[in-house]
């Protein structure tokens, strides 16, 4: 049981996505004052598709118990009964799409675990779960963060509407172009900043279902990743089984040509012209017609020394921006959640005002980092890892769907799912705790 709050303690978060919103009903919860700021007028729903392993669902159920049921409302799986426990089943993106290969049919390509059920929601309706936690008098919006000031006894943030705004703590949840991961990396890490560009991008569409079964038949009916020389899709149901969430994946040669943006806009016919190389299945580009004609640029944060300075912090996308290949990212989202608002709820325990608690609030986030950063820059290096196999780059697999297969069939991601991220909770308080600073609590 947490203890009530005995001091002044107030955080901002700036940037309302996955990690933001878990943050912000981790602390209303635990009665830690605190303000979302978010540059966007309302809430993004950017991303379209979204799912969450076993350790994505118990961090749901430490951050907010009534969470997990309202997700799985909203959520579905595989409808194929014998795929439950199915990932993602493999396939190729070349014609007739590999199912007359030895490795394939009754599911033998595919990957997962007897504990694990597939569930994925709409990005939209997930927010919408998550934001009904908490009293929207806590949100601002329109409001792009511009300025950070640290002080011995607060954080100043300055917006570009001429707010000026005061924590205890400032949390950047601000994703992967993150004002504030600047402020943390800059003075000793400048060139750790900006994300990594990973010489791809991909297309992404929702469709109905039934548009999905027109092409797919009854392969709609499971999660898929179809690989191919260059070329990759992953495909799975959301929405409740009404639609039909799909990515397209492209290997880049000629590099990203935008500064400061993440997605371009381009000509329908460019578009369809990634995905007319000889030997595709023509099932794609039916698919792919489907798509916005938006270039996603897949970027990730290949290196991050530090998720903290001083008073100042990073969750989710801001500090470990990972490519979507092993469906992991979000969940990270809500182990930084967990975690941080385990090490702010001790900070919260102290009897006197939290200006004078920098040093006290400086370990509290370096325990979180060190606990955090380890793990989740292992996802974001498998999760890449799983994109080289995807489209055929990975140095040890090439194009062998067998050697692919047997990497991802045998407890590839058991380290990521049944990891109980309140173990590292409880060794990040225990790191506090034998601190001497702690001797007042």
């Amino acid at each position: 049981m947490i203890a009530p709050m005995t001091n002044d303690l107030h955080v901002a978060i700036v940037g309302a996505g996955v990690g933001g919103l878990a943050l912000a009903m981790g602390l209303h919860k635990r009665g830690i004052s605190f303000t979302l700021y978010e540059e966007a007028k309302q809430y993004s729903a950017v991303g379209a598709g979204i799912g969450f392993a076993p350790n994505g669902l118990r961090a749901m159920d430490l951050i907010e118990p009534g969470f997990r049921p309202l997700y799985e409302n909203v959520s579905c799986g595989n409808k194929d009964p014998k795929a439950h426990g199915v990932f993602f089943e493999g396939l190729l993106v070349e014609e007739g799409l590999g199912l007359d290969q030895p490795w394939s049919g009754d599911l033998k390509s595919a990957w997962g675990h007897p504990d694990f059920h597939r569930k994925s929601a709409h990005r939209r309706t997930l927010l919408e779960v998550m934001t009904s936690f908490f009293p929207i008098e806590n949100v601002k919006f329109n409001k792009r963060l511009t300025g950070i000031e640290q002080h011995p006894d607060k954080v100043v943030l300055t917006f570009a509407d001429g707010e000026i705004a005061e924590a205890s703590i400032l949390a950047g949840a601000d994703g992967i172009q993150s004002t504030v991961r600047a402020h943390v990396l800059s003075p000793k890490y400048a060139e750790q900043v900006a994300p990594v560009y990973t010489d791809s991008y991909c297309y992404r569409g929702v469709i109905s279902i039934e548009e999905a079964e027109e092409i797919f038949g009854k392969g709609a009916d499971v999660a898929k990743m179809y690989c191919g020389d260059e070329r990759g899709v992953i495909t799975y149901r959301i929405t409740g089984g009404t639609e039909y969430n799909t990515m397209m994946s492209v290997v880049d040669h000629d590099g990203w040509k935008l500064e400061n943006a993440v997605t371009e806009k381009v000509s329908f016919e460019s578009m369809m012209a990634d995905y007319q190389r000889k030997g595709i299945d023509e099932r794609f580009r039916k698919l792919l017609a489907k798509c916005k004609p938006i270039k996603w640029g897949l970027f990730h944060h290949l290196n991050t020394a530090t998720y903290s300075r001083g008073r100042v912090v990073l969750i989710g996308d801001s500090a470990h921006a990972s490519l979507p290949y092993q469906a992991a990212g979000a969940a990270q989202g809500l182990e930084d959640a967990w975690v941080l608002t385990a090490v702010i709820a001790e900070i919260a325990k102290f009897h006197r005002s939290t200006a004078s608690l920098g040093p006290e609030i400086d370990a509290a986030l370096i325990a979180y980092d060190s606990v955090r950063r380890p793990r989740a820059e292992r996802q974001l290096n498998r999760a890449a890892e799983v994109g080289r196999m995807l489209l055929f780059q990975h140095e040890e697999t090439g194009p062998d769907m067998t050697k692919i297969l047997a990497k991802l069939q045998n407890g590839w991601f058991d380290w990521i799912w049944f990891h109980d991220i309140d173990t590292d909770a409880q060794k990040a308080l225990s790191q506090l705790r034998e601190n001497k600073l702690w001797s007042e609590i």
